[in-house]
């Protein structure tokens, strides 16, 4: 059993951002996972930041693609490249020398091929090894629950590919479930509600910043509005239209209600006494989409359970990695 050195490091590998953790020095890094590639050469031009930077705005020439899809690795190539760019800035950053023990977090979904490959793509990109721990484990360690102790915790975790309802005591999970949507499941629907209700195209960017600007869960107390510029489908111009809040609640609806049914369908999974505990400690909220406006009323009132949101919902997968690397002994054998 080796010993935990300053070098190890963890990574919430997500699919719309990326986080890394380095032991003793915190969270050091925080990008987009994005990567922009040459179509012709296939070579990598830029990732992260700058990567995201081109999004809707690149030529032809140039492809900006999502390593990620649904919490696994679409390119494997593409994500490697992006691990080692992640790595050799957190060294920078952290003035940290030679090869880190990596954990990466994953979805408890993810099958044994997936998970080998996101275990290779780190060993490949530079690290000495590579092991693996479930987001929402991670996410419920960096969100403060007794995960260790036999006390039924439940996190629901709402990333960009998925989200993750689980039930955890004694350090593992006893139930859980995930599905494919999330917050670029919303961006999605806000882009498709654009093009058919207005005739306007719009990008990624544009459907995600009025996803967090005036996007809900439902129950809004004010009407807001928010103008949205894309191009006119017709005309093929550029154009500006007023969207309401009230629209994207109810654009976001499917969306809303498929996480509150898997919330509802791990509730039933769970054994009574975990059940009893979750009813007395409530449920948490982690990750981007925690931060919905109104979700945790919505899942308060569908559930009947006391719902709060994460203190640092964007940060808890990575700070629990970083807790979590203290015992990187249990996780060897899923590496």
């Amino acid at each position: 059993m080796f010993k935990i050195r300053s070098k190890d490091l963890g990574i919430d590998l997500g699919t719309a951002n990326t986080l890394v953790y380095v032991k003793g020095k915190g969270i050091m890094l925080r990008e987009p996972s994005v990567v922009a590639i040459q179509t012709e050469s296939n070579k990598i031009l830029s990732i992260g930041h700058a990567a995201k930077e081109v999004l809707g705005r690149a030529p032809k020439s140039v492809a900006v693609v999502h390593p990620l899809k649904d919490g696994v690795i679409a390119d494997y190539t593409s994500t490697t490249a992006m691990i080692k760019h992640f790595l050799t800035e957190s060294n920078k950053k952290s003035l940290m020398g030679g090869k880190p023990f990596v954990m990466i977090c994953v979805p408890s979904s993810i099958t044994a091929v997936e998970q080998r490959a996101v275990t290779d793509a780190a060993r490949e990109a530079g690290a000495r090894d590579a092991y693996v721990i479930e987001e929402a484990l991670a996410a419920a360690i960096g969100a403060g629950l007794p995960v260790w102790e036999p006390i039924g915790s439940m996190v629901v975790d709402i990333g960009g590919g998925t989200t993750e309802a689980a039930v955890i005591s004694l350090g593992g999970i006893v139930t859980s479930n995930t599905i494919r949507v999330a917050g670029d499941e919303m961006d999605k629907a806000i882009i498709n509600y654009a093009r058919k209700r207005y005739n306007l195209m719009i990008g990624e960017r544009t459907a995600e910043s009025i996803k967090i600007e005036i996007g809900s869960a439902g129950d809004l107390k004010d009407e807001i509005r928010k103008a949205v510029r894309g191009r006119d489908m017709v005309t093929g111009l550029p154009k500006t239209i007023e969207i309401s809040g009230s629209e994207i609640s109810n654009t976001l609806s499917d969306s809303v209600n498929a996480i509150v049914d898997t919330v509802r369908l791990t509730l039933e999974e769970t054994p009574p006494e975990l059940a009893a505990d979750i009813m007395d400690r409530g449920i948490t909220l982690t990750g981007g989409g925690a931060l919905l406006n109104n979700l945790d009323n919505k899942l308060n009132k569908k559930t009947g359970i006391p719902v709060f949101i994460a203190q640092d919902p964007l940060d808890c997968a990575a700070l629990g990695i970083g807790k979590a690397l203290d015992q990187i002994q249990l996780f060897k054998s899923k590496g």
